[in-house]
């Protein structure tokens, strides 16, 4: 029991990051099968086809009755930034990229979320916090430019790791726009809610865009491509997302954002196994330097108090 309490979280953590690590491969799978912007509504209707009833039996539906407009447009910007654009970017991204490197690439997310928040919400930096973004940065334009940092200044940057870029961008300012916008909502009805609404935006504009045919596509999709989607939907947004708040309301947020940065390096790794991509020079060097940096912010944002008592246990045993 005991064990069960203590280790349970950190294991349903460590479930969580295999989860997203995996969604990369998985997404490639996905990419090269069926047309993305069908493939991505499918994906978020069968992932709020779980989330919405889950809410539902959770109690969370009568709450929705009192939110304001505000809310509501709040939500819809966030399922518009968080959901439509970031699963559009995501898998048109990942038609052009190998997943491994996609992954990597994501490794901005955290360092332009904190410099934003800098600017916009006056968040304070200390030093470790700024050598760890400095570290991922430099880390993910590594990777970015294969190894030739200085080639950026050229415009020697594909298209597909410019729709990555779009995917870190729409999750800023997702992540934004929750701070801003939706303080004091529960982290499972902002989930259910901008799930469904970029469900339907994708779905819109899948039409739109590929047209019937291209939906026809996606659902006529082989058996691969189809155990890869039911993965991104059931595994890396409902399940993945279960075993998250659960660490969180366990642990504390902090703690288990640290369990992250284990995502970009089981991207890579399965990527490998899985899909036989390579893993050159460039990206074990700019790997190693994002997830680093990555892992140094988390280090420096950790409460001062547990800082104090970190340090009085290390100069205990010293």
């Amino acid at each position: 029991m005991n064990f069960q309490r203590f280790f349970g979280p950190h294991l349903r953590l460590v479930g969580m990051a295999l989860l997203w690590g995996a969604s990369w491969p998985a997404g490639r799978v996905v990419a090269q099968n069926m047309p993305p912007l069908a493939a991505a509504s499918l994906r978020f209707l069968l992932a709020a086809a779980v989330l919405l009833p889950w809410l539902y039996w959770a109690g969370g539906m009568a709450g929705l009755r009192h939110w304001s407009a505000k809310r509501w447009l709040g939500m819809a910007a966030a399922g518009a930034t968080g959901v439509f654009g970031y699963a559009a970017f995501f898998l048109m991204g990942l038609q052009h990229v190998p997943a491994g490197k996609a992954a990597l690439v994501i490794t901005l997310n955290p360092v332009l979320t904190l410099a934003l928040a800098v600017w916009l919400f006056g968040e304070r930096l200390n030093r470790t916090i700024a050598l760890g973004m400095a570290l991922a940065a430099c880390g993910a334009v590594v990777v970015i430019s294969h190894g030739q940092p200085l080639a950026l200044l050229q415009g020697s940057v594909g298209a597909g790791e410019l729709l990555i870029l779009g995917c870190v961008v729409c999750w800023v300012t997702y992540t934004l726009i929750g701070r801003w916008l939706l303080t004091g909502v529960d982290a499972l009805s902002a989930t259910a809610v901008t799930s469904t609404m970029g469900a339907a935006m994708l779905l819109v504009a899948s039409l739109v865009v590929e047209g019937p045919a291209g939906l026809q596509a996606a659902v006529l999709g082989n058996a691969t491509a189809w155990g890869a989607l039911a993965f991104l939907a059931f595994g890396a947004t409902a399940l993945a997302y279960a075993w998250y708040f659960d660490g969180v309301k366990a642990l504390g947020a902090g703690a288990a954002s640290g369990y992250i940065t284990l995502v970009p390096v089981i991207g890579v790794a399965l990527s490998a196994l899985w899909l036989g991509e390579s893993i050159d020079v460039s990206i074990m060097l700019g790997g190693g330097m994002a997830v680093a940096g990555t892992a140094l912010m988390n280090w420096g944002r950790r409460p001062a108090a547990a800082v104090h008592v970190v340090a009085k246990r290390t100069a205990v045993q010293s």
